[in-house]
């Protein structure tokens, strides 16, 4: 009886455990949150007269790498890239070097965030494996921050890099070699340092490197520099701001684009062009008009088809002729359009755009109505490079708009003639907007540019004072927008970006830290320090 019973009482409590369990839910433990860890490498990280062609680098833990090509940083930079190994996940890495390393060099390998555990992605960040070429390492170091000269954002995977300078440096190493040491913001850094130097003299350089080959382009770069050299060891902490510097004007190309017109693209600034046209050669008239969003010019010509046109462009040092024969194409449609035919905004004209350029106009032939049919009174203005007509008004609060534009008012180049157009369009209230003063103090010199930018850094509203530090905004739309002051140094009325061949900087701009909250039917009185 014992015995049976001992039985019985082992098997209860199996029917007791296995029914507890069956309750719970197997979790897996803990979430892994630890970064792999590096437990050996040959050479060793640090070693000295390394003249290898192959590194390997084991760590405690299977790993992957992840978006290696962007994130590996080598200093300095290999004309040959070298092989890193492998594509799969893996305890260890392979370097196979390709290129022929410099003597009595320290290399850095910066592996950025692209070293990950297989399981988790945890990042071993900024993991760096060090060697020289010959008997010490160098240690020395500079700390550069990277800020964008106009815009409130910086870009990301900036390249800091310097030149040295010694009897083969000249302005144009940047376009041409590789620096000497280079290090990278990679996606979220905003101040680096470039580590592992030799003492010495160096040109100091930022580039925002689309092509990825560590060496300027201006066509599609930003740069930043420091104007004087900088000398190593520096315990300064250096600030570059990214510029895209203004191309040259450089005519690209002419192509026919319709039965009386032509295209011509470009590159830098098409302001104050020279353009003359022959046919036989004998000049005709033409009129050119900025086609939108583009860098092209539209040339509107009446010449007969078939003509053979010389086409000659120029800009300070750039001449060119190009020729154009003129074939049989579709001519232009011609239509009116209009940018405010549902709410027009207070700090915005109403203006008519033309598909084919405007050289005449009636205002005798259009009205202006309120709605109660009022006449009311205004004035005309031509914008010849955008095909804009504008209408001049005192625009009142709550007020509906009708605008007529009889047959006949409007001629165009090819001395076409409108049919009738009307355009409605309203006004809100005053009260459905903000106004903003803003009271500039310790400004350091005039003329100034006044801006307010919106969070995708455009251009909301302008203002510019040549003397007065009291600058409003009226009738803006309720938002949040950025505060920027331009000292426009060359009193063009823009922003103009630096040179690096001049060894010049763009003009200066400085950010309200904060953000300004315009509300409706809010005034917002803000100062702002530039001496801060």
């Amino acid at each position: 009886m014992q015995k049976g019973y001992s039985k019985y009482f082992i098997l209860f409590l199996s029917f007791i455990v296995i029914s507890c369990a069956k309750k719970g839910t197997i979790t897996g433990g803990k979430k892994d949150t630890i970064a792999p860890k590096l437990i050996s490498s040959v050479p060793k990280n640090f070693s000295t007269n390394f003249n290898g062609k192959e590194i390997k680098i084991n760590f405690d833990e299977y790993i992957k790498l992840k978006n290696v090509n962007k994130q590996l940083i080598i200093s300095p930079p290999m004309k040959r890239q070298p092989d890193i190994l492998p594509y799969t996940a893996s305890k260890s890495i392979t370097i196979k070097i390709k290129d022929t390393l410099l003597p009595n060099t320290t290399y850095s390998f910066n592996f950025g965030k692209s070293i990950q555990d297989n399981n988790e992605g945890n990042p071993y960040e900024q993991f760096k494996f060090v060697f020289s070429t010959g008997s010490y390492i160098d240690s020395l170091s500079l700390g550069v921050k990277i800020k964008d000269a106009v815009n409130k954002k910086t870009d990301h995977f900036v390249s800091v890099m310097l030149y040295e300078y010694n009897e083969k440096y000249n302005d144009s190493i940047i376009y041409k070699q590789v620096p000497r040491y280079i290090t990278n913001t990679l996606d979220s850094l905003k101040l680096v340092k470039l580590e592992n130097l030799k003492k010495g003299k160096y040109k100091l350089v930022a580039i925002k490197d689309v092509n990825g080959n560590n060496k300027f382009d201006p066509k599609t770069d930003k740069i930043g520099f420091m104007k004087d050299f900088v000398s190593i060891p520096n315990d300064t902490l250096y600030q570059l701001e990214l510029f895209k510097e203004e191309m040259p004007f450089k005519a690209l190309n002419v192509s026919q684009a319709s039965a009386r017109k032509f295209t011509m693209g470009y590159e830098g600034n098409a302001k104050d062009v020279k353009i003359k046209i022959r046919k036989n050669g004998e000049e005709i008239p033409f009129i050119a008009t900025k086609l939108p969003k583009r860098d092209s010019l539209q040339v509107w010509f009446k010449a007969i088809k078939d003509d053979s046109l010389s086409i000659d462009v120029s800009k300070n040092k750039f001449k060119k002729t190009f020729a154009l024969k003129v074939k049989t194409q579709k001519k232009d449609s011609l239509s009116y359009s209009s940018d405010d035919t549902g709410t027009l905004h207070f700090r915005n004209t109403f203006a008519v755009n033309a598909t084919i350029p405007i050289i005449k106009w009636e205002e005798e032939k259009m009205k202006l109505l309120n709605k109660d049919s009022v006449e009311v009174k205004f004035t005309t203005e031509y914008d010849e490079m955008r095909q804009k007509l504008k209408f001049i008004f005192k625009k009142e609060p709550l007020e509906k708009y009708t605008l007529k534009i009889f047959a006949g008012a409007l001629i165009n180049y090819y001395d076409k003639k409108n049919d009738t157009l009307t355009y409605k369009f309203t006004t809100n209230n005053f009260s459905d907007y903000g106004n903003l003063k803003v009271t500039l103090e310790h400004i350091k010199r005039f003329p100034i540019i006044v801006q307010l930018t919106n969070d995708k850094g455009e251009i909301m509203a302008s203002e510019y004072s040549e003397k007065s530090n009291i600058i409003n905004f009226d009738f803006l739309e309720p938002n949040k927008y950025s505060l920027r002051v331009i000292y426009d140094d060359n009193k063009d009325k823009v922003w103009t970006p630096g040179s690096f061949l001049e060894q010049r900087q763009s003009e200066e701009v400085i950010y309200l830290p904060k953000e300004i909250d315009v509300r409706a039917n809010w005034d917002v009185d803000q100062p702002f320090d530039l001496g801060k």
